[in-house]
């Protein structure tokens, strides 16, 4: 018995990387695959429909249920068509995997209109419709009477915290993090938990970010743990794809042998200054500086995902 016998799962971005180990895993433990990826490029150009077929094909060799689809993330009517095809070919749909991603990273000043628009696109917009669809289909069974237990399960990353040279990209992963809670309190009243994943892990966008190269890089050594293996990231999209998880809201740090929920932004009481009534501004100019005490030159932001890539996965077992 698998713990996800009998769910039926759409995941995006499956092809390949982080969303090719999702598809492989959760079909082990039982789930009936939609496996969906354009097979394009890392920066989104181009369309393959071999990477999904593959996988899909790999998962049916290995004695499980998968069918492939190649709509795009951006489509609204292709998005639909992933829902359909998860009831058309398993009769259900119970969890949505948003994994689907490019990247054109580049410094603001320097950053095209177009390579904006297209990660943005994949990115928010590529979660917005197929997030869309399922949860119009989990809305009609709840009115319908049935019991409903479905997931979605997003993909933000590290870099929402910002890191340089990803002002698209930054901005789209800050944004998947938000509509994960808005999401989640809309769509509980139906049945649907929603999540989100910020991962660390050894993929083809993580290979072109600049100073990563080197540290996500398999070890020498094949028998020591590799932290970076993209199969890391999905025994906790398993579990979250599992009935009656209990959470929802929650944005995961996940990698090598780590998972941790995120906090959020967060307002200290030591980094807020109060006047009696309205701020005049040379007040502010002699009193907000001391907000700054602590933080380095930028006020509460990280500058670099290097830093959390190169320091994670050393923490001891848990008891």
């Amino acid at each position: 018995m698998g713990a996800l016998d009998g769910r039926v799962v759409l995941v995006t971005g499956a092809g390949r990387g982080i969303g090719r180990e999702h598809a492989l895993l959760l079909a082990s433990e039982g789930a009936k695959l939609v496996v969906n990826d354009l097979g394009g490029s890392i920066d989104g150009t181009g369309a393959d429909a071999g990477p999904a077929e593959e996988t899909a094909q790999d998962i049916r060799d290995m004695g499980g249920e998968a069918v492939s689809n190649n709509d795009s993330v951006t489509d609204w009517e292709g998005s639909q068509r992933m829902i359909n095809a998860a009831v058309e070919a398993f009769g259900d749909l119970h969890v949505l995997v948003n994994n689907a991603g490019i990247l054109r990273d580049r410094v603001v000043v320097n950053m095209t209109e177009g390579e904006w628009d297209a990660v943005i696109d994949v990115h928010m917009k590529g979660h917005f419709c197929p997030t869309r669809w399922a949860a119009a289909y989990w809305r009609e069974q709840a009115k319908a009477g049935r019991e409903v237990d479905a997931a979605i399960v997003n993909t933000a990353s590290g870099a929402m915290l910002g890191n340089l040279g990803q002002f698209n990209y930054s901005g789209a992963k800050a944004g998947i993090a938000s509509m994960t809670l808005v999401a989640a309190g809309e769509l509980r009243r139906y049945g649907v938990r929603v999540n989100c994943l910020a991962p660390i892990a050894r993929t083809r966008l993580t290979l072109q970010t600049p100073g990563l190269e080197d540290v996500v890089k398999a070890p020498d050594d094949p028998s020591k743990f590799d932290l970076y293996d993209p199969a890391n990231i999905s025994p906790l999209v398993a579990y979250l794809s599992t009935e009656g998880c209990p959470f929802t809201g929650g944005v995961f740090h996940v990698g090598g042998n780590e998972v941790g929920l995120y906090g959020g932004w967060s307002l200290d009481d030591d980094k807020i200054i109060a006047t009696d009534g309205r701020w005049e501004v040379a007040d502010l100019q002699d009193k907000a500086p001391r907000l700054l005490e602590g933080t380095g030159k930028l006020a509460s932001v990280t500058t670099s995902i290097g830093d959390t890539f190169k320091n994670f996965g050393r923490r001891e077992a848990t008891k």
